[in-house]
């Protein structure tokens, strides 16, 4: 595990670009787990900024995103597939061919998941996955449980999680209840893992994420068992470290 502290999000947000620009460069068809929410966003500005410079083409790379809530409509401004593309995919040069959401509006949520666990062991092995932390210690939408599952599954998301996503809907009552989410087996085979953690409010669970026991009432803390778990993270989120 490598922990990287930094003292302005600009410079954990170029750190963060970097290290996958660096990926990209030396592997142009790599192969990259993404994430949604508020943590990664300043890290794909830097990305569209390094693609527009012409540093870096993500043409032949290709991208599975960690989640999708259920029920969303995909052009629905809070769905995943609004977010990546909003963010990232409309401004760089990524092939849609080459670019997988699950789809939470699927006939069969059942098959969805089993069809994208299929694509993701046809790729072997995720090259680089990013990943957030929830405040609960949760990792995609792997919530706190007794056991976790393996693969893409289906997932009743927890009241925290809602009342966390809840700023971006008009009320907790528009959040959706459940999503799709890649599984802790699945991220965990990933070749390197990104953790991006930002402000004060994650310090604790952090802290006991990194340096707890491992247990599944806290997902996070199995990255612990990762061989090569980076941690990029700004002073307050930080600040139990010091």
């Amino acid at each position: 595990m490598i922990i990287h502290q930094f003292s302005s999000q600009q410079e954990l947000n170029e750190a963060g670009a970097g290290i996958i620009a660096a990926l990209v460069q030396t592997k142009p068809d790599a192969v990259l787990g993404l994430a949604t929410g508020s943590t990664p966003i300043g890290i794909y500005e830097e990305l569209v900024k390094a693609y527009k410079k012409g540093r870096v083409s993500f043409k032949s790379v290709s991208t599975y995103n960690l989640d999708e809530y259920v029920g969303l409509p995909v052009d629905h401004p809070e769905s995943y597939h609004s977010y990546m593309n909003q963010h990232l995919f409309s401004h760089i040069d990524a092939a849609p061919e080459r670019i997988r959401i699950p789809n939470g509006n699927a006939a069969d949520l059942k098959e969805e998941c089993a069809s994208y666990n299929r694509e993701l062991e046809g790729v072997k092995q995720v090259d680089l996955q990013i990943l957030g932390l929830g405040h609960n210690g949760h990792i995609g939408f792997n919530e706190p449980a007794d056991s976790l599952q393996n693969g893409t599954h289906l997932v009743e998301l927890d009241h925290k999680t809602r009342e966390a996503n809840a700023r971006f809907f008009p009320s907790i009552d528009d959040v959706p209840t459940h999503a799709l989410t890649m599984g802790v087996g699945t991220i965990l085979k990933a070749k390197m893992l990104l953790l991006v953690v930002r402000g004060a409010d994650k310090a604790e669970i952090l802290h006991r994420a990194l340096t707890g026991p491992i247990t599944t009432q806290c997902p996070a803390s199995l990255l612990q068992t990762h061989p090569n778990l980076v941690v990029l993270l700004d002073a307050e989120a930080g600040r139990l470290f010091q």
